[in-house]
Order: structure tokens, then C-alpha cells, then sequence
């Protein structure tokens, strides 16, 4: 694959020794700069290289948004609980979202190395692009989503044990707090464990809550 079909992204690097990498996903509306100013406050120590990685979602009309072009991983159709979403163009972005995967294992990452983290839609995304990868990965970080294509995902063996950790607000306006727990039920009929934890705050994340980031993200690398 070459390089230019690759999303767009913005690189931090944590130390020179570089022996794992995050690929984040920002919701939408956002960009990749939307999570870059956390690392630093995810304090992870010289000797723990990490290379963060935030891609940049592409540009289309957002329908419930009366159709504004917006940056956007997929497209929402209308904005019930359950949340109707188009799924070709989110499997499409999670597809992306694997290449950038296996561009990271061809510059020596290893898979069990990788996590993929996702913030609102970015976190609708990595559901489906971790749990269908083919290779094990190191974890998958939830934060403020829901699991869009639950009904319809091929799940894949090679990560019927990854770590999930899903973080939510339980005042969220946006993303209901009821979706997260939904997902975290359609996960356990999947046969995953996974952690979960929320903060007294609306749609977005708090000092506390990146605290635990890192806590959990040093934890499974």
C-alpha cells in the first residue's frame, strides 16, 4: 500500500525508543488535533516509547446535521437512542483505521504492541476495526461511544481476549450513558471482559479521566 492512501495523521512520539503505538480516533466534527495536547498529561515514563497517532477523519455531508460537510468517520442518519449510522462508510473508516495498524507493524511494531482508542464516533470505529482485526492487539480504549455495528460485525478469533477499558460520562447529553452500558452487555454475549468506568461530566473527558488513561494504556503495554 502506498503511502499517500494512508488517513492523515498527526504523530507524537513519547521517548526515542519507539516499541509500541496508540492509534487514537477523534468524534465528530473534530481532527486529529482534537487528543494530540493530552499526551503530555498522560505523564508515561522516558523508558515507555510510545508513538501516538491521530488520524484525521475525511470530510463528507452529515445528515443530521442538514447535510453540512464536516469532518466525519461515517455518516449519521438520525440521532434515536440506537442511533442509525451508515455502516459501509464505518466499516470503511475502521478498514482505514487497520491500515494504519499494519503500517505500524511494518515498522516493527508488533500487533500486541498497538492500542486503538476512539472518542464518540472514533470509538464506534475502533469496536469494529479492533474486534475484526486478524492479528492480536494490546487493548481497545472506549471513550464516550457506542457499539454501532454490534448486530452486524465479523468478529475475529485473534482478539477474543484484548483488553477493553470503556470510559463514559454519566451526565453526556450526546453519546446517553444507557449506550455504553448496552455495549458493554452486547460485549459480554460476545464473550469479552471488559472495565468500565465513568466521570461526573458531559460529553468529553476530565483530568481524572486521563489519569486512568494512562494508568490502564501502561497497564497493557
Amino acid at each position: 500500500m502506498s503511502e499517500e492512501t494512508y488517513l492523515p495523521c498527526i504523530e507524537v512520539e513519547t521517548g526515542s525508543d519507539i516499541s509500541a503505538s496508540v492509534i487514537w480516533l477523534h468524534g465528530l466534527g473534530a481532527s486529529g488535533h482534537d487528543f494530540e495536547p493530552i499526551v503530555p498529561y498522560l505523564h508515561f515514563p522516558k523508558d515507555l516509547g510510545v508513538r501516538f497517532i491521530f488520524p484525521h477523519a475525511p470530510q463528507i455531508p452529515v445528515t443530521i446535521n442538514n447535510g453540512v460537510v464536516m469532518p466525519a468517520w461515517y455518516d449519521i442518519l438520525d440521532i434515536s437512542l440506537g442511533r442509525k449510522v451508515d455502516e459501509p462508510q464505518l466499516r470503511a473508516s475502521a478498514k482505514a483505521t487497520q491500515s494504519l495498524i499494519e503500517r505500524e507493524i511494518s515498522r516493527g511494531i508488533k500487533s500486541d504492541r498497538i492500542i486503538l482508542a476512539g472518542f464518540s464516533q472514533g470509538g464506534a470505529v475502533v469496536y469494529e476495526a479492533a474486534l475484526s482485526f486478524d492479528q492480536p492487539l494490546a487493548g481497545l480504549m472506549i471513550l464516550s461511544s457506542y457499539f454501532a455495528t454490534a448486530d452486524s460485525i465479523q468478529l475475529n478469533e485473534a482478539n477474543k481476549n484484548i483488553p477493553i477499558h470503556i470510559f463514559h460520562g454519566t451526565h453526556d447529553p450526546v453519546v446517553p450513558e444507557s449506550l455504553a452500558r448496552e455495549a458493554i452487555n452486547r460485549l459480554n454475549d460476545f464473550g469479552f471482559t471488559s472495565n468500565y468506568k465513568t466521570y461526573p461530566i458531559e460529553h468529553s473527558v476530565s483530568p481524572e479521566e486521563i489519569s486512568d488513561m494512562s494508568t490502564w494504556m501502561q497497564s497493557v503495554l
